[in-house]
């Protein structure tokens, strides 16, 4: 009988499968605040976690900028854009590039 931390081959591959759907559906938006972070705009990053489609959202190690991982099977990122604008924060897209050359969100 095999345990959990030893799947058998078919479940491995089931598994793999399954990680690999949900790795292609996600996306990470990145995003600059274009005001100084304040209570109130805490307040709506901490509210746009609970958005459905919205996976995480989370400020960056320098505090001045969002970080929004989203799920492109539920929403686009214009849709993204505008929840995150009604939600008022006031955000400009940045496109980072990686260091493999890829443009990112």
């Amino acid at each position: 009988m095999r345990s959990a931390t030893n799947p058998t081959p078919a479940r491995l591959s089931i598994l793999k499968a399954i990680r690999k759907l949900e790795a292609m559906s996600k996306v990470t938006l990145h995003f600059q605040l274009l005001a100084p972070l304040d209570e109130t705009m805490s307040k709506a990053i901490a509210r746009a976690g609970g958005i459905y489609g919205l996976e995480r959202v989370s400020l960056n190690r320098a505090m001045d900028g969002l970080l929004v991982d989203y799920d492109a099977s539920r929403l686009n990122r214009e849709e993204v854009e505008a929840v995150l604008g009604e939600l008022g924060l006031p955000l400009a897209r940045v496109v980072v590039e990686t260091a493999d050359g890829v443009l990112a969100g």
